[in-house]
């Protein structure tokens, strides 16, 4: 397990330094210039390049890039170009609003996925199995910004149980879980029906292995079965799942974070791309590069507790 660890460590860095290159590039390879959008419309030619040389955007290309790199490696990711904030700071006080959306869409998606689809697999073909498949597949289908526009549009506006435009309260406390609860639900919606098909597929491979029947030859009681023998055998291809979900939604939910006016991950990104805010843009997207890689070496570390067979030796 340690060599394993130690491998993906690696990899990450590896990773995170092509990623770093790709973005680095993109930025300046694309239309607009950071220096027109901050000197505006009546900018002289001298303005713009005053505004190049503060900004260090007269300098070669390469010779940018590992400036860069040199102060991500002294754990500096530079300043916004629009308000000369940290890069640091900006990310560190929009991702707590990400994380706690993220986790609150994962805990819908998983209390509403993995019952329905073992459910769906043990009575296969049922009214509820068919229920069920129809929903999941309708929950993929629709947008999210569609679903949490129609969610807002009721509970909101029209019945207004819940309050809606941004994550302002902890989460922890009543007025916090409320403004979590349509966000979640929009987001989450997806990753549950994504999650029920799998684990409908899952379950439904292992109930017809052999040693499921053996089980309930010898007499071993059905729920034991099912929610002992079965479960967890079926949860490896869930675990999966669930852990690319999950690291997918870390990275800043750009749709429903406009939507819902909340302040993450995701709108940060979009909004620094809008401006070619390259330092913003780079720093988000090594954070959802990390995030992503770290969430997968959790997903193999868990294999090996859910299943002893599993061995990374």
């Amino acid at each position: 397990m340690l060599g394993l660890i130690v491998k993906r460590i690696l990899q990450l860095v590896l990773l995170l330094f092509g990623i770093s290159f790709l973005v680095f590039m993109s930025m300046h390879l694309a239309p607009g210039n950071p220096a027109t959008i901050i000197g505006g419309p009546t900018a002289t030619e001298s303005d713009l390049e005053a505004i190049r040389a503060e900004l260090g955007l007269n300098k070669p290309v390469m010779v940018q890039y590992f400036d860069y790199i040199r102060g991500v490696l002294q754990g500096d990711l530079g300043y916004s170009f629009q308000n000369n904030q940290s890069v640091s700071e900006s990310i560190v006080t929009r991702f707590p609003q990400t994380l706690n959306l993220a986790v609150a869409s994962m805990v819908v998606a998983v209390i509403i996925g993995v019952p329905a689809g073992i459910i769906s697999a043990i009575k296969q073909n049922s009214w509820f199995d068919v229920s069920s498949t129809t929903v999941a597949l309708a929950g993929i289908s629709i947008p999210n910004f569609w679903l949490g526009a129609m969610l807002i549009l009721i509970f909101s506006v029209e019945l207004q149980w819940l309050p809606v435009g941004g994550l302002n309260a902890p989460f922890w406390t009543i007025e916090g879980m409320k403004q979590l609860i349509l966000p979640a639900i929009t987001l989450g919606t997806a990753s549950a029906a994504m999650i029920a098909r799998m684990s409908r597929s899952a379950m439904l491979e292992v109930i017809r292995a052999d040693y499921i029947r053996t089980a309930r030859a010898k007499g071993v009681k059905k729920n034991v079965v099912v929610w002992v023998h079965a479960l967890r055998n079926a949860m490896i291809p869930v675990i999966t799942v669930i852990g690319l979900n999950f690291g997918f939604l870390l990275g800043g939910t750009i749709i429903t974070e406009q939507v819902f006016a909340i302040n993450g991950v995701g709108r940060l990104m979009i909004d620094a791309i809008a401006a070619r805010d390259f330092p913003v843009v780079q720093g988000t997207v090594l954070l959802v590069a990390t995030l992503f890689v770290v969430v997968n070496l959790l997903v193999d570390i868990i294999y090996a507790f859910v299943d002893p067979r599993i061995s990374y030796d």
